[in-house]
C-alpha cells in the first residue's frame, strides 16, 4: 500500500485509479465469500495491485493474505470498470477501480476464519447468496451465480 499512501499524500482525497485483482474460488456449486470488517459486506478475496506485480501475482498474493489459501490454475472470469467500481471511503478517499477477476477450483491450505480485514469466510451456494454483497463486486458474483464461467 506504500504506492497508494504516496499518491494520497500528493492528491489528498481526489479520485485515484487503482487496479484490483480478485478470485472467484468455487467448490461444486458454491463460491467462497469473505465477510469484510471494514464495510460489513461479503466479497471475493482480492485486493490492490502493487507496483511491478502481474495481475495473477496480485490475485494469488491477496487471496493468500486474506484466506490462507494458495490458488492455482487461474482463468480470467472478466474485466470490470466504470461507475459501478467507484467508491468514496469513510475517510473521504475516492477510488475508481479497474477489476481483473479470475476464477479457480484449484486451491489448497487451511482457510483462515478471521483476520484484520475478515470476520469469516464461507462457501455459499449459487442460489443462496447473502443479501449484503459488496456493491462493487455484486455484478460479477451474480453473473457467476447465473452460470457465467471463465472465458
Amino acid at each position: 500500500m506504500t504506492y497508494i499512501n504516496e499518491m494520497r499524500s500528493l492528491i489528498g482525497n481526489a479520485p485515484l485509479l487503482t487496479v484490483g485483482c480478485g478470485v472467484i474460488i468455487t467448490e461444486g456449486d458454491a463460491i467462497l465469500l469473505q465477510h469484510r470488517t471494514d464495510e460489513d459486506n461479503w466479497c471475493i478475496p482480492g485486493g490492490v495491485m502493487e507496483l511491478g506485480e502481474t495481475f495473477e501475482e496480485t490475485a494469488k498474493r491477496e487471496t493468500y493474505e486474506e484466506t490462507g489459501l494458495v490458488v492455482d490454475e487461474l482463468k480470467l472470469f472478466g474485466l470490470y470498470s466504470g461507475e459501478s467500481c467507484f467508491v468514496t471511503y469513510p475517510n473521504g478517499d475516492q477510488v475508481y477501480s479497474v477489476q481483473v477477476i479470475f476464477q479457480t477450483t484449484s486451491f489448497s491450505g487451511d482457510l483462515l476464519q478471521d483476520g484484520e480485514e475478515t470476520r469469516e469466510h464461507r462457501f455459499f451456494k449459487s442460489d443462496a447468496l447473502p443479501d449484503n454483497l459488496n456493491p462493487r463486486q455484486k455484478q460479477f458474483i451474480v453473473e457467476w451465480s447465473r452460470g457465467k464461467t471463465s472465458r
